[in-house]
């Protein structure tokens, strides 16, 4: 035997020697060569179809594996939820999936979905809803028909809504224990508003008066067909999976049409916010409001993001506080449009407490440099290519792509928006970066929202640091002012009396 193993590990060795000679080999990577990659998007009237009652259907077949996926995808969600019901939204969908049907107990179906090896999921978002399933296409007739009556008839039944309830209430009794959540709900706050459905909160309150009768009333208004798109991937034929589906929907009646999202009307407010929390690591996040999806210079706001701090390591926001000073293990900068109104613009970085003002002071500093100074072409070209490189990924599995397109036609973007998205990319030049960067970035009319120790905070680092240059306050910001956010009860956010 052993000779036999040495036998075959002087081949492998030989083989390998070989090849490492070889005239085709490049001597080092860097003469390395690849073919360019062509990739033409698809186009979502290839997979668009609709059903005698208007319902659009995007099916996108494939035999391989003998699965078959069909999600059905809502208009409606968490922006529905009556006054005083926050977290009605969530804990409806997850009760249409855990809390049985019209004709089944939770747990008779539960068992019964484990047996057909049916991976099922529901669930209800900020906007849209959700319910989905995934099955073998042997038994794919009679899991969907459980899978249908599950989502036209929940049961919610009463004693996994309890379960469900103590649950979400022990959740909420430590949320003040992560100083990143704090600051993601404070800045929500500070942004839309505390009523405001992006940034509302649940609270012992809010999920104690949840009801059955709710949970029915919310899911009338959403899981109707006039809400309703499909999309299907998987192993099937596309004709008859179109009779199918009109024999499964029919006599589903039509309902209401979700409202359309509300706008914000909270107002605003610049400056420098505090979360007192005693921590070692501090949690800051300067933010404003941005932009809409559909602004003509969305595509050069992107670009001009990722060099600010989108792109990670490439971005300067990051090598700034992170690489060359080694403030933060974790800095950058988002941009989050919304499609029907300006949506969020957030720097944000976690540091020590003596570097917290100096790290702010960092991110000032690369947001009015990219206001002011050219961006150099090469740097573009750097961004433009990661985004160029990886557009093919947004349509690398065909659910992906059926949900790009639902989407789309749900927002109403424009149909060639895709096709047409790397050459608008290839487009951006440094004036662009200048311009828009100068239109939509807006650091003094930003809110600093920090977390942890103030007092400490914004004294800065003059204790620890001998090179004076590199000295920073909280002073330096909107002229030293700045504002406590009251401590919050877990329970109820409400502020805490003496505090």
């Amino acid at each position: 035997m052993r000779s036999v193993l040495t036998s075959v590990y002087a081949a492998v060795i030989v083989g390998v020697g070989s090849l490492a000679v070889a005239d085709d080999i490049p001597s080092h990577p860097s003469a390395l060569s690849f073919d360019e990659l062509v990739f033409t998007p698809p186009v979502a009237s290839e997979f668009r179809h609709e059903l005698s009652s208007g319902v659009p259907v995007f099916m996108a077949p494939s035999d391989e594996f003998p699965l078959v996926t069909i999600t059905l995808s809502f208009q409606g969600g968490a922006y529905m939820e009556p006054e005083g019901k926050a977290g009605l939204a969530a804990m409806t969908g997850a009760m249409i999936r855990t809390g049985g049907s019209a004709t089944m107990s939770p747990s008779d179906l539960d068992e019964e979905f484990d047996f057909m090896a049916a991976n099922v999921s529901v669930g209800i978002g900020d906007r849209t809803a959700s319910a989905s399933i995934n099955s073998l296409t042997s038994n794919f007739n009679e899991a969907f028909g459980l899978f249908m009556d599950m989502v036209r008839n929940p049961r919610f039944d009463a004693e996994r809504l309890e379960v469900l309830r103590g649950q979400q209430l022990e959740g909420i009794k430590t949320r003040n224990d992560d100083g990143l959540g704090i600051a993601i709900r404070e800045m929500g706050f500070l942004m839309w508003g505390e009523d405001f459905f992006e940034a509302r909160q649940p609270t012992k309150g809010s999920l104690e008066g949840i009801t059955i009768e709710d949970m029915k009333a919310l899911h009338a208004r959403i899981f109707n067909p006039s809400n309703l798109m499909v999309s299907v991937t998987g192993d099937f034929d596309e004709g008859e999976m179109l009779t199918f589906l009109e024999e499964v929907f029919d006599g589903w009646v039509p309902g209401e049409v979700s409202p359309d999202v509300p706008v914000p009307t909270h107002t605003f407010e610049p400056g420098v916010y505090y979360y007192e929390k005693d921590q070692p690591q501090v949690q800051v996040l300067i933010g404003h409001r941005s932009f809409e999806r559909d602004d003509p210079n969305a595509i050069a706001i992107t670009v001009m993001n990722d060099i600010l701090g989108g792109s990670g390591f490439t971005s300067r926001i990051t090598n700034s506080v992170r690489t060359r000073e080694g403030l933060a293990y974790t800095a950058g900068s988002v941009m989050r449009p919304r499609v029907e109104y300006p949506g969020v613009f957030m720097a944000y970085f976690f540091t020590k407490v003596p570097t917290t003002a100096l790290a702010t002071r960092l991110v000032f500093d690369e947001i009015r440099t990219i206001q002011t100074e050219p961006v150099a072409s090469d740097e573009i070209e750097t961004i433009a290519n990661g985004i160029i490189e990886t557009f093919p990924r947004r349509f690398e599995s065909k659910a992906a792509m059926m949900r790009l397109f639902i989407s789309d036609e749900r927002t109403g973007r424009s149909p060639d928006y895709w096709q047409t998205y790397r050459q608008r990319v290839r487009g951006v030049g440094p004036e662009d970066i200048e311009r828009v960067a100068k239109e939509y970035l807006h650091p003094d009319e930003a809110a600093i929202l920090v977390v942890g120790p103030w007092e400490q905070i914004k004294k800065g680092n003059a204790e620890s640091e001998a090179d004076e240059s590199r000295i920073a306050t909280m002073n330096e910001f909107f002229g030293g002012q700045a504002t406590e956010i009251p401590q919050r009860d877990p329970e109820t956010l409400e502020p805490k009396l003496g505090d």
